[in-house]
């Protein structure tokens, strides 16, 4: 199985709506799960501030997904190295640095995607 970049949801400012956005667009494209990175300290692997942020609104959202039709689950996945990884593979592939800063979040989604399918056993993907 290949993960492969769909769009990117850019933040409101109104985390309920966001919240909305992200159920929304995983029920129009029948997930069952929800997959959040988790900006792990890069030294140490550990949870710093933005990973404890990161962990409350997932709560929300996972809360709110529970309660979706149909429900849903959420988890986290770490996510370092994934916006590097994404750069270096636009920029082998030829697209220009200019055109690289548009589309990197979907890249580094899809490489988050990519290696939480690859650590799952076969019969989970």
């Amino acid at each position: 199985m290949l993960a492969g970049p769909l769009s990117v949801l850019e933040r409101t400012g109104d985390r309920a709506a966001d919240h909305a956005a992200i159920l929304r667009a995983a029920t129009e494209n029948e997930a069952e799960l929800v997959v959040v990175g988790l900006p792990l300290s890069l030294s140490t692997g550990r949870a710093g501030p933005a990973a404890r942020a990161i962990l409350e609104e997932v709560t929300e959202l996972a809360g709110r997904a529970a309660a979706a039709d149909p429900p849903m689950a959420v988890e986290t996945y770490d996510e370092r190295l994934t916006t590097v990884t994404a750069q270096r593979s636009l920029a082998t592939g030829g697209v220009r640095a200019k055109d690289r800063r548009a589309k990197v979040d979907k890249v580094a989604a899809a490489v988050m995607l990519q290696s939480w399918l690859d650590g799952r056993p076969r019969s989970d993907r």
